[in-house]
């Protein structure tokens, strides 16, 4: 592995440092997990299992007209709807500018425009008082491996429902073996009356939780097999993989998904 810039900051959360191996260039904040990666040969694809799970609220909310998103990393998640979604507006709050810089750097984040706008600030004091401002908030946030713990409160998660207009999807990536993901699910359960999806990444190493506002307590899945079957090609993304993945995840019927924890009674 290669080592093509390293930029310190007074703390180790706030160092960033860029490598590359095998024609993919990878972003660590802090320590010596992935944050974030692109295919040289192919950068505008999501190269990382959990990017492309989070997409998964495409399911749920096919044309989003406002995104917000908590967490940069290298920008690949903000990169891919900026060039594949053009009716969508993202809005990414980044607390550190080394990361800013370096996904703008390394990772070809483009520059803020009419539809792209990154906003170096704490999402923890960001978020509260933005009332029902968008159809999807996405949470990608973490501190040597682990969920930061500013962003996981019942405060933060009751915010992020107050941030969503009705009907919206609020979706957020956990580490598979996240200690207190337990406690978080049950914090996301209570600010979303319980509406919660979980979906592990294809790696296994990432569980992704999608909570929804203002949607009724199950999901018919023959729609969302029609939707995943529509939206797959358009965005080259595993949506029909999802939906099977969804099933095998979450309680339901052969007909619906129950919003709720996975192993919840009936």
């Amino acid at each position: 592995m290669r080592a093509l810039k390293r930029l310190l900051g007074r703390r180790r959360a706030a160092s960033v440092e860029v490598s590359e191996a095998r024609g993919v260039r990878t972003l660590h904040l802090g320590g010596e997990a992935i944050q974030s990666a692109i295919r040289l040969s192919s950068p505008g694809e999501l190269e990382l299992a959990y990017t492309r799970a989070m997409m998964a609220f495409l399911l749920f909310a096919p044309a989003p007209r406002e995104c917000l998103m908590i967490g940069l990393g290298g920008g690949s998640i903000a990169r891919f709807v900026h060039e594949r979604m053009a009716s969508t507006r993202m809005t990414v709050v980044e607390k550190y500018p080394r990361v800013v810089a370096a996904a703008r750097s390394f990772f070809g984040l483009p520059e803020d425009d009419e539809r792209l706008e990154v906003v170096v600030a704490d999402g923890a004091a960001y978020v509260p008082g933005r009332s029902a401002a968008y159809d999807v908030v996405l949470l990608d946030a973490f501190e040597d491996g682990r969920s930061v713990k500013a962003l996981a409160t019942q405060d933060f998660y009751d915010a992020c429902f107050g941030a969503l207009r009705a009907g919206g999807v609020f979706v957020v990536n956990f580490i598979a073996d996240e200690p207190r993901f337990g406690e978080y699910l049950a914090r996301i359960e209570r600010a979303f009356a319980g509406r919660i999806l979980c979906l592990p990444a294809e790696d296994r190493v990432n569980m992704i939780v999608l909570a929804f506002k203002g949607r009724g307590a199950r999901v018919a899945i023959d729609a969302l097999k029609r939707t995943a079957r529509d939206l797959a090609r358009r965005h080259a993304l595993p949506l029909e993989r999802f939906v099977r993945d969804l099933i095998a995840h979450n309680p339901g019927t052969a007909a619906y998904l129950k919003l709720g924890r996975p192993g919840a009674a009936e």
